[in-house]
């Protein structure tokens, strides 16, 4: 018994025609990529496509089997709809298999677990070749073979297959019987929602020597691993929260390695409003191939104003107990805002992405300054972008002094709280650190170095300047009642 642990190459040899007929009376009609007349995708933030598919396709009048070949791998094929632009009366689908499980060796040899194939080894001393039939009994972790009385496990030589099994394809193929009207070429579209194709907004930011404003470059990445390509495709994309109805859709996971192209030069993308969301389409056909990441552009603004800003944030757990020290040497936030405004250079619809930033040093070299996301923004809405925390900002917290106040109110608390925050710049320009402090519950400020801005019902809010090498204090006392 030869139970060698590896499988030979298997040589696929087949006695009939690669793909077999549906049924011995009607012979199975193929339409391929090489048929498609036009292609349309749109792409969504969520990872769904819609693909619509015309190819020009002739059939016999009245029944047919058509396999419609080089759709998506990750069709979801209950959303599938073909139908005729050219003879829609009396057109007519009736039935239709979404046949993805695509022919592999080690596939072929699981469709024939139970039936007869035929086993070439060859006589290394001889160097002759010897073939004997053998029924395939299992291929669970390995093959096992029957050769007349004889059990083999894991053979080696090659195989030979009669045929292939018809819901074994070498790509993925939508097969549909179908009513013609007309034995004519006729255009047909095919259209479905598939995921595997997908799409992200990627921003490319430089700001100027004194941080009063930006040169934006805003860039689409597409990303194809759908299995099939789509050529000359008039692409839209979709930016908005599309709502899907969650399912259990298992597909074939394959990592392969991508390609990777930048159409640098393209135009700008048109941009329009459907329902509640936002639609961009590219001006002109592209290409997205199969494992092929790509790239097209989407804005170019420059010099748009913005402003920075240094902000502490505070935390409210500590009006309602005794603290003591609360940090030294604090980090203080990094911000850049800006308005999303005609008036700006900017004034349109902004999908979410990731804001890469960048600044020239003293040689003219760009160097990476920081990154944020920025969610879908309106036209005349504010960016705000975290960028880091200062290097030469910082500051000290501590509480100096904590005691419970009698409330007018039986079964409620008081608490009234001395802070002490030093705000210290080592830069040799004079900075303004906002501190914004989240005070709970029904507060009242009792006294203060600085005059606070009540921004809203929960929030103190400071401008604090800070000189050169210098510091500024803080002091502030504050009752809360719970």
């Amino acid at each position: 018994m030869d139970s060698s642990v590896s499988i030979a190459p298997i040589l696929i040899c087949l006695a009939t025609c690669f793909a077999p007929s549906a049924n011995a009376l009607t012979i199975e009609k193929k339409t391929t990529l090489a048929d498609q007349t036009d292609v349309a995708i749109t792409i969504y933030n969520s990872g769904l496509a819609l693909i619509k598919d015309q190819r020009t396709v002739s059939l016999d009048k009245g029944f047919n089997h058509l396999a419609f070949r080089g759709v998506s791998a990750k069709m979801r094929a209950e959303t599938a709809m073909l139908r005729s632009l050219t003879h829609s009366k009396g057109f007519k689908v009736i039935e239709q298999n979404f046949d993805y499980d695509l022919l592999t060796p080690e596939k072929l040899l699981d469709k024939y677990v139970g039936r007869q194939v035929r086993l070439v080894t060859l006589n290394s001393a001889t160097g002759k070749e010897k073939t004997e039939k053998a029924i395939v009994l299992s291929t669970h972790q390995g093959v096992i073979l029957k050769i007349g009385n004889r059990i083999k496990t894991n053979p080696k030589g090659q195989f030979i297959f009669d045929n292939i099994p018809e819901n074994l394809r070498d790509q993925p193929t939508l097969v549909t019987q179908l009513n013609s009207p007309t034995s004519n070429a006729q255009q047909l579209e095919l259209s479905y929602l598939s995921s595997g194709l997908s799409w992200k907004a990627d921003y490319v930011a430089e700001l100027n020597a004194s941080d009063s404003s930006i040169d934006l470059l805003g860039w689409v990445t597409l990303n194809n691993v759908s299995g099939t390509d789509y050529n000359n495709a008039k692409l839209q994309l979709v930016a908005g929260d599309v709502n899907q109805v969650q399912e259990q859709i298992n597909f074939a996971q394959r990592s392969r390695e991508m390609k990777f192209s930048i159409a640098a030069d393209a135009p700008p993308m048109s941009e329009e409003s459907i329902f509640e969301y936002h639609l961009y389409g590219l001006n002109r056909p592209t290409s997205i191939l199969n494992n092929q990441t790509k790239q097209v552009s989407l804005l170019t603004a420059n010099a748009i104003p913005v402003t920075k800003e240094f902000v502490l944030n505070g935390a409210s757990y500590y009006y309602s107990s005794r603290q003591g020290q609360l940090g030294k040497k604090l980090k203080v936030g990094v911000y850049v805002q800006l308005a999303n405004k005609k008036s700006a250079g900017l004034g349109m619809p902004i999908p979410k992405g990731i804001v890469r930033v960048y600044k020239k040093d003293s040689h003219g070299n760009a160097q990476f300054i920081g990154e944020d996301k920025v969610d879908h923004t309106p036209k005349n809405e504010i960016i705000r972008l975290k960028l880091g925390d200062a290097f030469d900002v910082t500051a000290n917290k501590k509480q100096t002094a904590f005691s419970k106040q009698k409330h007018i109110l039986p079964g409620r608390n008081a608490f009234e709280s001395t802070f002490e925050i030093e705000l210290k710049n080592a830069k040799s320009e004079a900075v303004t650190v906002t501190v914004r402090e989240p005070i709970p519950a029904d507060w009242k400020m009792i006294r203060e170095s600085h005059p606070h801005q009540k921004v809203d019902a929960g929030t103190a809010e400071w401008k604090i300047k800070i000189p050169a090498e210098g510091s500024t204090l803080l002091t502030y006392r504050v009752l809360v009642e719970y």
